[in-house]
């Protein structure tokens, strides 16, 4: 419009007959090339003005987002939480020990107490790092004996591992971890609850199958007797009707020890060898351990109460003579929620090399093979982390190789999770 207008008064100024008649083209050529000039110059600031406008307007949504969104510490500290896990547990102890090859019985109050983080900083890895009160280090035992004038007691490191679930139903162990292999009513012929190998393990779950695998070792050192253990398991757990499953398996373990001294050192040799035989004149073993067992548990359900049957049986193919161990029992009940309870009983006859003896149930006839007889129990769950639970070993020890010595140990526990 302000074109047309433009055009328009230059044409009537260009049509005037005799005012305008000396105006030269030149001069209507100047003035045209002026009004496209300041057309163009307009055309620029309205442009600018509207982008002006629409910077505004999109900071104003900016600022009003921003007001908005929730503060950003808050959601990584709840991932972050996420990711960590702590438990642990508390147990105090009486304990009566009536050995007949000491000459006066042994009373005593003790305490386990345990601590462990755990974190997963992504979904198929995690990590553990645990705690645990001990006696004088043993692999066996976490337990620690009251008194000495309340002095303070020592804590170690009882679990730093990881744990890899590399596939669908495979997972990979490695450090200083809680035993993989399967034990038939928990029971300790074999390995002790206590013990956490050092090393690697492996456990494979297809179907109602499954394998175990375990590699650890006894000295790592070259400087010393150095010595690696491995050995595995192959299983199925079979439902055989509602409520009715079968568990059975076999086993191989390698302990290369002929010839070599005892890798955990206590008061005397004899009393490092834990019953297994060895050469008194070079204080080493005489046997390795190659160990091949055999196990099967049966669980069902009696009253509404779970029952568990298992046995377990081993053999040294090493060993000359007192090669074969043997533990067969029964558990009625579980005592962990509030008011429930169990009771079990379990014979075992081990006999003095069917197993490698620094690793087998240190409660049992003093922690020593070559023995055999009965181990009774029975908890009440006072709460849903906190049972009263007692057991009573009545046994013989130096079945084979001695005189045959009573040995009874009772003990009283209070236990609390969390």
């Amino acid at each position: 419009m302000k074109r047309l207008l433009s055009v328009l008064a230059l044409g009537a100024l260009m049509n005037a007959p005799t005012a305008f008649a000396a105006v030269s083209d030149e001069v209507v050529q100047q003035l045209l090339d002026r009004l496209e000039a300041q057309e163009k110059r307009i055309a620029e600031l309205e442009k600018a003005t509207e982008k002006t406008q629409t910077d505004v307007e999109e900071q104003k949504q900016a600022v009003a987002k921003v007001a908005a969104a929730p503060a950003a510490t808050a959601p990584a500290a709840a991932s972050w939480a996420e990711k960590i896990s702590l438990k642990g547990d508390l147990r105090m102890r009486y304990e009566n020990i009536d050995d007949e090859a000491k000459a006066d019985e042994r009373n005593r109050q003790r305490i386990r107490a345990r601590f462990g983080v755990i974190a997963k900083p992504q979904d198929n890895i995690e990590l553990g790092l645990g705690l645990s009160t001990t006696d004088n280090n043993d692999p066996r035992s976490v337990n620690q004996t009251l008194g000495n004038g309340n002095s303070s007691k020592d804590f170690v490191l009882d679990l730093a591992y990881f744990k890899w679930a590399a596939m669908q139903g495979l997972s990979v162990s490695g450090g200083k971890f809680q035993n993989v292999l399967y034990r038939p009513g928990q029971q300790g012929m074999l390995w002790d609850s206590d013990w956490n190998p050092e090393g690697f393990g492996l456990n494979y779950v297809n179907g109602p199958f499954f394998a175990n695998a375990i590699g650890f070792w006894l000295e790592s050192d070259s400087t010393k007797e150095e010595q690696f253990t491995w050995g595995g398991q192959l299983g199925a757990s079979l439902p055989l009707a509602d409520d009715v499953k079968l568990t059975a398996g076999a086993g191989y373990y390698s302990f290369n020890t002929e010839g070599k001294g005892p890798f955990y050192n206590v008061a005397n040799a004899a009393a490092e060898f834990f019953g297994n035989s060895f050469d008194p004149v070079s204080e080493t073993y005489l046997y390795d351990y190659d160990e091949i067992e055999a196990f099967a548990e049966l669980g069902l359900k009696v009253a509404g109460l779970p029952l568990s049957v298992f046995a377990n049986v081993v053999q040294n193919t090493d060993a000359d003579d007192y090669d074969t161990g043997w533990v067969a029992g029964t558990q009625l009940g579980a005592a962990k929620a509030k008011g429930t309870w169990q009771v079990g009983y379990a014979y075992q006859d081990l006999e003095a090399d069917a197993v490698f003896a620094g690793l087998t149930d240190s409660d049992f006839a003093g922690g020593r093979t070559d023995n055999k007889g009965h181990r009774l129990q029975g908890a009440y769950a006072l709460g849903d982390k906190w049972n009263v639970a007692v057991t009573y070993f009545i046994n013989e020890a130096a079945v084979d190789t001695g005189a045959g010595l009573d040995y009874d140990r009772f003990q009283l526990d209070m236990n609390f999770k969390y």
